[in-house]
């Protein structure tokens, strides 16, 4: 059985804030008692105004050496358009070999706004499914080939590539999936799942065509992570809504699935009502509510929250967390 983990993104804040507030933040994070902190890989933001887009493996690495213990992971990388599998290969296994047992590589099959722009052609997601399993193959055989190799993909092909700076120890590959295809794929193909959504989907639909796909590959699915992903915040829920309505409120709305422009996408979200905003993203005023928040997500089998903090106040929201939240949660 896995212990429950409580995470924090810093990949929000980073879109906000400066970056050396973001700098300053990254030892609190993990003197919170958080279990890993969590970079977003984003090349172009959801909104424009007051914006930020840092290069998250930058992010990452300076997380790392600003902690000791705690593991830093991206969430996520898409290794493919925009960067070619091995290039994700190679630095995190670089940074696997820095930080041992410390570095987490989150998947996904992308969104348009940070990879249409390096194709000619979007393709579908059935296409970039394909992809991305392809892409994890090639990223393991780099990591573990002991000695030069070849590899020949549908999408991906290699000759005489060889990795001389291996992880020291193994990356797992936290496999991004919001609906039941893909968290079928995430359970075959990936070591743990990372997905989102509301309770009732994750619980009949996710999380069992998750572990479907992991029995059939043979996994021993209690070893395997059920991470959910959430946006929240906490304090005044007026600021916390405007903030929101702001900077990620577009993604509320379907008109925002193929926008890839953040200055249109920023206009589409100052349109979503206050209702829908908080029907939708974890906004609170106390603590109390993430812990009634984090329990149901217990309850229903996941293993790993991690904190979208989308909120005004990140060092405020850290110390709740620390002398309110994972205390009663641990």
């Amino acid at each position: 059985m896995l212990d429950f983990k409580i995470s924090y993104d810093l990949g929000p804040v980073a879109a906000w804030f400066e970056l050396d507030f973001c700098i300053d933040l990254i030892p609190k994070i993990e003197e919170a008692g958080f279990d890993v902190a969590w970079m977003g890989d984003h090349l172009i933001p959801w909104f424009h105004t007051h914006a930020h887009s840092p290069q998250a493996w930058v992010l990452l690495t300076i997380m790392a050496e600003r902690t000791r213990k705690i593991p830093i992971g991206s969430d996520v990388t898409v290794p493919m358009f925009k960067y070619h599998p091995v290039i994700v290969a190679h630095a995190f296994g670089t940074m696997g070999r820095l930080y041992p047992g410390r570095v987490l590589l989150g998947v996904g099959s992308g969104e348009a706004i940070n990879e249409a722009p390096f194709v000619d052609r979007w393709p579908r997601w059935k296409e970039r499914a394909e992809m991305l399993i392809e892409a994890i193959e090639l990223m393991r055989k780099f990591w573990t080939a002991e000695d030069y190799f070849d590899f020949e993909g549908k999408y991906f092909k290699i000759k005489g590539l060889y990795c001389y700076d291996k992880p020291k120890k193994p990356v797992p590959i936290y496999f991004s999936a919001l609906g039941p295809k893909a968290a079928y794929l995430a359970g075959k193909h990936g070591d743990h799942l990372m997905t989102a959504g509301p309770l009732s989907h994750l619980r009949d639909v996710v999380f069992p065509r998750f572990e479907e796909g992991a029995k059939d590959a043979g996994k021993d699915t209690t070893k395997m992570e059920k991470v959910v992903y959430l946006d929240g915040g906490l304090g005044d829920i007026g600021k916390l809504v405007a903030k929101y309505r702001k900077t990620s409120a577009s993604s509320l709305l379907p008109e925002s699935f193929d926008e890839r422009d953040p200055r249109k996408l920023e206009k589409i979200g100052s349109k979503v009502p206050d209702e829908v905003i908080k029907a939708n993203a974890c906004l609170f005023s106390s603590a109390n509510e993430f812990i009634e928040l984090i329990s149901g997500l217990k309850n229903i089998g996941a293993t790993h929250f991690i904190l979208g903090d989308w909120g005004y106040d990140p060092e405020g929201t850290i110390k709740a967390f620390k002398e309110e939240v994972i205390p009663y949660l641990k």
